[in-house]
Order: structure tokens, then sequence, then C-alpha cells
């Protein structure tokens, strides 16, 4: 026999294992032998369980209530920069010229209040920042920033002292605007760079929540498994060496553990589904709208840079061009076709549901991930309009060679408003995705609620003294 096992380690380890079980006849001791492994495996359980859940719930914390607002304040900012050199360029566009009097104190009044925007921005930033590296560069942004208004508030003065006609600075007030507008690309680089770390922080956050629901659900399934396995077993091993057809108890504990792992199990399964909907079809959407905003409004900016300073005139047309692409990323090859091509686009959606736009472009990664009912009309919507403000941009190019005041008329008159309803639009379609992400995160979190303490370690608490009061008085009847 010894033999038989050096030669064969497998038959040896099945014969020591053997060894260890109790002898058939000895209950008592096949009860303790599945009680203590049932009762371990349900204490394993509910430590994964709420140690699971307490990492997942930590991750939909991050996700929903601290990188999510950052990368909106970061975008948030982005945009109100943009347009605040929008306004300062408006302010000079129409000069000391009376009859753009209303025009210039509109855009005074949009200056001040995206200014007073932009510094609530990085305040908030700064107060949800994580990591010494971002908190530095918020404080760069932030001196950048000052430095920016400090000469966009001089580039004011100089229009006020010189009354300039209308689109024609004087070159002391140009080069003032000049020196302004030049930390504009930097400022918004920055603000950009900002909104990228949070929005990379946020994809991490919820990798490891994804990941963190699916290890809970498998521990669920394997170590809920092996409770239930030993729980039935007992229950068997009692009724057949003591003629009991049900011992009470165990069977409460069983249905406990049942329950438990049940529960334990949607719960997880549910905040999986409520993840994927806050972030992949709430938040990408979120995060390509928010960028579209922030880049049109760019685009508003330098088409208003193109009337003020024809001098630069065609690398702020390029900009313009480039700022639209990003929206859309269609097959034009510049701005005099470019609104003629969008046209074909829209009509296209419109009429067939077919995105032209490329992929990788803020409308082309919204089109493709309409999801919310009412989301689709308010983003056709808000195209219909962004391709009426493009055709604005076409004319007021026209006329700046032939009767550049009708060109600045245009630009800050019924361009703006249109430039205003697509914004609108936009945002409404904004609203439609930010209100799903917050239902879909307060929905993950309610679907974990008590997962990640009482309701494990309750359960286990009871399941424990269940199965103490069933196995002990059988027991006590061998003695």
């Amino acid at each position: 026999m010894t033999t038989t096992t050096r030669g064969n380690p497998v038959r040896g380890a099945i014969d020591r294992t053997r060894d260890r079980l109790p002898d058939r006849a000895d209950i008592p001791a096949w009860i303790r032998y599945l009680t203590i492994p049932a009762a371990l495996f349900i204490v394993l359980t509910s430590v994964f369980l709420a140690g699971n859940t307490g990492s997942t719930r930590d991750g939909i914390e991050v996700i929903g209530h601290r990188t999510a607002p950052a990368v909106a304040a970061t975008e948030d900012l982005y945009f109100a920069m943009a347009d605040m050199d929008a306004q300062l360029a408006n302010i000079l566009l129409a000069g000391n010229d009376s009859s753009l009097a209303a025009v210039r104190s509109a855009a005074l009044t949009g200056y001040e209040q995206r200014r007073l925007q932009a510094d609530a921005d990085l305040q908030q930033a700064m107060t949800i920042v994580t990591g010494t590296d971002a908190a530095t560069a918020i404080r760069e942004l932030l001196d950048r920033f000052g430095r920016y208004v400090a000469l966009a508030a001089d580039a004011v003065q100089l229009t006020d002292l010189d009354s300039g006609p209308a689109g024609k600075p004087s070159e002391r007030t140009l080069v003032a605007y000049r020196a302004a507008t030049g930390l504009v690309p930097d400022l918004l680089t920055r603000a950009q760079r900002l909104a990228d770390t949070n929005g990379a922080v946020l994809e991490n956050s919820y990798r490891a929540a994804e990941h963190t629901t699916v290890t809970a659900r498998v521990r669920i399934v394997l170590l809920g498994a092996l409770a239930l396995v030993t729980l039935i077993g007992l229950q068997i091993l009692l009724r057949v060496s003591m003629r009991r057809r049900v011992n009470p108890a165990l069977a409460a504990a069983t249905a406990i553990t049942a329950a438990l792992l049940i529960g334990g199990y949607a719960g997880n399964a549910t905040a999986a589904q409520q993840l994927t909907i806050a972030k992949g079809d709430a938040f990408d959407s979120l995060l390509a709208l928010r960028q579209a905003r922030a880049v049109g409004y760019s685009a508003n900016a330098d088409e208003s840079r193109y009337l003020l300073d024809p001098d630069h005139a065609a690398a702020h047309q390029q900009a313009y061009f480039e700022a639209s692409q990003r929206l859309t990323d269609i097959p034009a090859h510049g701005v005099d076709d470019y609104a003629a091509t969008l046209d074909s686009a829209v009509a296209a959606y419109r009429r067939t549901g077919e995105v032209w736009m490329n992929p990788g472009s803020f409308f082309g990664k919204e089109l493709r991930n309409i999801t919310f009912p009412g989301e689709r009309d308010a983003a056709t919507a808000a195209l219909v309009a962004y391709l009426a403000y493009q055709h604005d941009d076409h004319d007021i190019r026209a006329l700046s060679h032939t009767d550049p005041r009708a060109a600045i008329a245009l630009c800050t008159g019924r361009s703006n408003a249109d430039f205003t309803t697509y914004d609108t639009a936009l945002v409404a379609t904004i609203d439609i995705n930010q209100r799903a992400f917050d239902a879909a995160i307060d929905r993950a979190e309610a679907a974990l609620a008590g997962w990640n303490n009482w309701l494990p370690l309750g359960g286990a608490t009871a399941i424990l003294v269940l199965i103490g009061l069933g196995v002990r008085p059988r027991l006590a009847e061998y003695r």
C-alpha cells in the first residue's frame, strides 16, 4: 500500500483526505464537518460583499460628485474665457459708433458676466481638485487669467479714450487687444488640459468600479453557492440520520442566505447597469456637448477677430474653420464651402438619421449616442441653429470685402442672435444628459444602499445564530 501511494501522488492525496474524514457512523463529527465550512462561507461572503460594495460606492462618489463636476467646471471655464474674448472683440468692433451703442453695452455686460463666471469656475475647480499637480495647474491658470483681464481692461480703456469708429480701433488699442487675445490660446489649452485630466480620472474610476461590481458578483456566486450547498447538505444529513423532515432554524438560515445572495447580486448588477448609463450613455455625450459648446464660443471669438484685426484676418479665419471642424468634421475644404457642405450633412441626418460627421467630432459623437427621450429633437434643433449661424458667417465674410460696416452689423446682430439660439438648444441637449447622469448615479447609490455595511453583516450574524440554533440541539442529543 505504501509503495502504491508513493508511486501515485493523486491516489495518495485521495487516501490522505479520506483518512481525515469522519467515520460514516460518526454523525456528530459530520454535523460539525458541514457546519464549520458553512459558517466560514457565510462570513467570507458577507465580508467580501460589504468590502466590494464599499469600493463600488467610493467609485460612484468619485464619478458622480467629484470628478464629473470638476470636468463640468473646467469645460465651463473654457467657454467662459472664449466668450470673454469674443465680447471684448465686439466692444472694440462697435467702437464709438452711436448706432452700435446697444451692441457695445451688451458686449460690456456679457464680458463682465463671463469674467465672473470664469472666476467662479476657477474657484470651484480649486475646491474639488485632487492632486498637487492639478492644484498647481489651476493656480497658474488663475495667474494668467488675471493677466488677461488686466490687458483686456487696458484695451477697453484705450478704445474709450481714442473714440475710434466701428471696426477701426486705434493702433495702440489694437496692440493692447493683441496682447490680451494672444494669451487666450494658452488659457484655453490649460483649461482643456485640466478637463482632460479630470476626464481621465473619471474614466479610471468607472473602470475600477465596473471591475469591482464584476468581482463582487463572481464572489457572491461562488461563495454563496458553497454556503448553500453546505447548508442544504447539513439539513439532508439531519433528516436522514434523525428522521426529521425539516430543521426550522436551518431552513430559515438557508432562506436568509439565498435572500442575501440574490439581493447582493441584484444590487451590484443594478449599480453596474446604472454606471454604464451614467458613463457611456450620459457622460460621454455630456463631455462631447460641453466641448462643442466651449469650442463654439472660441470660433465665435475668431469670427469677431477676423473683422477686428484685418492684418491677421487669414489666421483668424483658419482658426475659425479648424474650430468649426472640431464640431462636425465634414468634407469641407475651408470656410467658403463649409456652410454648403454642412447643409448636406444636416439634411441627410434629418431625412434618414444618417450621420455624415466624423465619429471623432463633437457632434459626430453625440449624434451616434442618442439615448434619452427628447435628446434627438434637442440635438437636431442645435444642429439646425448651428447651420443658420454658419450661413451668417459665410455672409459676414462676403460682406467684409465690400461693406465692412455692414459685416460688423451682421456679426454683432443677426449672427450673434443665431449663435445664442444655437447655444440655447445645445444647453437643452446638455441638460437632458445631465439629468440622466444624475438620475443614474442616484439609482446606482440607491441600489447599493446598506450593502456595504449592515445588510451583509447583519444578515451573516442572523444566519450564524440560526445555524447555531439548528445544530446545537441535534448535537446535544448525542451526548
